[in-house]
């Protein structure tokens, strides 16, 4: 796919400190997201994946570098949209009621709202359940709710914070074809947490690998597989499998350097350390 040479967001030499500066989240981090882009943000815990998530959104701000948005500081509105790892739906409101919530702050009239929620419904098979309300939703089905909803106000990045990660292994496969699927039909640029290789592999077009403690740009790897991956499964492919490999590979000579384990190290002292003579 041919995406605009123009970035639609911009990192530049982004660092972020907290408590203080006591605490360094992120350190130089630079990377751009084209229009339309599929992009995963990888790497183990600690590495400031959802904190860029929040810069990007403009939740947070930078304490050195810049983070343009289309061309401007971001601010939380409706063409940033974003996905938790919980729906975080309204409980008092039906499935349709939350989604025609979002459709109000666009300022759409409510028989609009109607319509084009149950568009969304039908897009992510969920219209037989419009009036019912999230407690009687299994976690996928309200997984199916908040991406509907994210959708709904048709933004121009998605943010998506492991999204799956709480779901059974089937939920969370049918969900990631129908988020390819509706990528590919609207072409919304995403950027895309998540702890999950394979699922990285398998979405993006392009990972960026994080090192952390704090949070650095590692490496950035395009991601040569062919579209339309929901029909096509490109697991079987040798270009898999080594992207894959590629991506473990340098996990694992991060967890050589130390960088996985030093907080299940500092919770078991002796998980590493010579014994002392004579034990």
């Amino acid at each position: 796919m041919d995406a605009s040479s123009t970035p639609l967001i911009s990192l530049r030499h982004v660092g972020k400190s907290f408590k203080d500066g006591e605490v360094r989240a992120l350190d130089d981090i630079t990377f751009d997201v084209r229009p339309g882009e599929f992009i995963s943000l990888v790497g183990p815990s600690g590495c400031g994946k959802t904190t860029l998530l929040r810069l990007i959104n403009g939740l947070i701000e930078p304490d050195e570098g810049e983070v343009r948005v289309m061309g401007a500081a971001p601010q939380p509105g409706p063409d940033l949209a974003m996905v938790f790892q919980s729906a975080r739906l309204m409980p008092w409101r039906t499935v349709s009621g939350n989604i025609e919530f979002a459709l109000a702050l666009r300022g759409l009239s409510r028989k609009e709202r109607s319509e084009r929620a149950q568009a969304l419904l039908g897009a992510v098979g969920l219209r037989d359940f419009a009036s019912a309300y999230p407690h009687e939703l299994s976690g996928g089905m309200q997984q199916r709710v908040g991406l509907a909803r994210a959708l709904a106000v048709e933004p121009k990045v998605l943010l998506m914070d492991e999204p799956f990660a709480a779901l059974d292994a089937m939920t969370r496969e049918v969900l990631r074809n129908e988020l390819l699927q509706m990528w590919s039909e609207r072409r919304m640029a995403i950027v895309f947490v998540t702890h999950d290789i394979e699922e990285a592999v398998l979405l993006s077009q392009r990972i960026v690998l994080l090192r952390p403690r704090p949070g650095r740009v590692d490496e950035i790897v395009d991601v040569h597989l062919t579209e339309e991956r929901w029909r096509n499964d490109p697991r079987t492919l040798p270009a898999f499998s080594e992207m894959r490999e590629h991506l473990w590979g340098r996990i694992r000579e991060m967890a050589a350097d130390g960088v996985e384990l030093e907080e299940l190290a500092a919770a078991f002292p002796r998980l590493g350390a010579t014994e002392a003579p004579g034990r």
